[in-house]
């Protein structure tokens, strides 16, 4: 920890335990990356094929069921899990970009 965290701490300014976060905060807080996918998704849709898009939506959907799954396996919490699964589906996704 930095000295910058210890002196917000004992401030008083973070909260004193684990703060529940609402849906909507982890979608505001992916917008950009689901803008780009929706984006690309009817990029696809409309000039290659709608098969095409469809594995594409097949292949976030299962990257989403494994995160979640692996998320599950570690003891996290099923809001945690869904959480989790969706922003790290979308970080890692945008890594490419």
């Amino acid at each position: 920890m930095t000295r910058n965290h210890i002196e917000v701490w004992q401030g008083r300014v973070l909260p004193s335990g684990p703060e529940r976060i609402r849906f909507g905060t982890v979608l505001r807080g992916s917008l950009l990356p689901i803008l780009v996918w929706t984006a690309v998704a009817c990029f696809v849709y409309f000039v290659f094929n709608p098969l095409v898009a469809t594995v594409l939506a097949g292949l976030f959907t299962l990257s989403f069921i494994v995160g979640f799954a692996l998320r599950r396996r570690a003891k996290h919490s099923v809001r945690c899990s869904v959480y989790g699964a969706l922003g790290g589906v979308l970080e890692r996704s945008m890594a490419g970009f």
